[in-house]
Parts: structure tokens; sequence; C-alpha cells
């Protein structure tokens, strides 16, 4: 694998994360992630740093690095905090949206083709990433990191809490906000958005047992998803 960096080894953490292929107080073994990148453990280790200043992981005396288990308050945190974002994007939808909508309803197609396909880890991602795409599309370059990592946060809580929230479900509330977008109802997609994240918040099982850390399976794990035209 060439030009391979710390910030390329992180993203590909992410990205498994928002695929859901990486489970909350899954180990993350220095070695095997230097070989499956083809770079040192030094390498590894500063992505692994970048990734705990973010906050997606913890090192554990004696024991290594570990994708972290979100508490049921850190949780309703990183959801707050979507709220606040994605409704403020929303407000101030003022510009022509015809190529927003264009590149928007590309991506919804996409969510509906791994929905109906038997990729998983796809289908996790895109129905992810469509809030990144919103926010992308929407010209709001500085928010989208932060909404990337605030979407990864709320993608291990669903993870952990075994979240009761369907894919079609998720991706027919896209389509609505997307739809009020594009009749010019800035004020109903904003209120659908707080619908929709309440809706995955509340489908959160944070009363029962949490979904069991899944084994290191690095390799298959951080390839590269097969994305669709749509996305990033």
């Amino acid at each position: 694998m060439t030009d391979v960096t710390p910030t390329t080894i992180a993203e590909r953490v992410v990205e498994a994360i928002l695929a859901q292929k990486l489970a909350p107080g899954e180990r993350l073994g220095e070695q095997k992630l230097a070989e499956n990148f083809g770079v040192s453990r030094t390498m590894v280790r500063e992505a692994l740093m970048q990734l705990q200043a973010r906050g997606f992981v913890e090192v554990q005396s004696r024991r290594g690095w570990y994708v972290v288990e979100p508490s049921a308050e850190e949780a309703r945190d990183a959801f707050a905090a979507r709220r606040i974002v994605e409704a403020g994007i929303l407000a101030e939808a003022g510009r022509p949206l015809s190529k927003v909508i264009r590149k928007l309803r590309e991506h919804i197609a996409d969510e509906k083709r791994a929905i109906a396909g038997a990729d998983a880890a796809t289908r996790a991602f895109l129905l992810a990433d469509f809030h990144v795409c919103l926010a992308d599309q929407m010209g709001h370059r500085l928010l989208v990191d932060v909404l990337r990592d605030l979407t990864a946060r709320t993608t291990l809580a669903a993870t952990l809490f075994q979240s009761k929230h369907e894919a079609g479900q998720s991706c027919a509330e896209h389509a609505a906000i997307v739809a009020a977008l594009e009749a010019g109802d800035t004020r109903r997609a904003r209120q659908l958005m707080l619908d929709h994240i309440g809706n995955v918040e509340e489908a959160l099982q944070v009363d029962g047992e949490a979904a069991p850390a899944a084994g290191e399976r690095l390799r298959a794990t951080l390839s590269p998803l097969a994305l669709p035209r749509a996305s990033r």
C-alpha cells in the first residue's frame, strides 16, 4: 500500500466505524494494523494517538488500544450536538439548491441500492454519510469533519446499544428531508431532520445489554469500501 500516512490510517478506522465494521470495545493491535497497512508501528501509533484525541480509541495499560464504548450520557451528548449542527445547516439554506438536490438524490438512490443488496457495511456507511454529504453540498466545508466525527460517535452508540432503527426507515426519512428542500420548505426540512435524529436516538436500547465486542477482524474490517459514485 503506497502513500499511507497516519491520517490515512485514522480515516480508514473512522470509515470502518461509520460502516459498523468496527465494534465498540474492539481491540486495535498495533502490529496487526502495521501489517495491514504495510507501515511501521510508529506510524500506526501516531494514527491511534490522532484517534484518541478525537475520542474514538483509548489505550488501556498493558492491554493496548481499543475502540471506545460510549456511555449513555456520551451518546446523548453526541446526538444533541448533531441536532444543533444539522439544524443550523438547514436553517441557513438560502442558496439555489438545484445542484444540492441532485447530489442528495443520487446519494439516496445509492442508499436504496445498498439496502436492496447484501452489503451491510456499505449500507451503514451511506446512511451515516448522508449527513456529511448534506453539510458538504450545502457549502459548510468547515463542518464536514465535525459532522463526520459526530456521526461516527452516534454510530458507535447505535452499535453498542443495538439500535432498532431500520435502514429503510432512515432512507425514507432522508428522502423526506430532501423533498422538503426541493419544495423550498427549509423550515420543514429542518424539523424533519430533528425528528430523524430523534428517531435514531430513541431507537437505542440504553437500558439493555450492550452489544458484544467483535473479535479481531482488522484486515477485512479496514479494507476500503466499494462506494458508489455519489459518495466521497
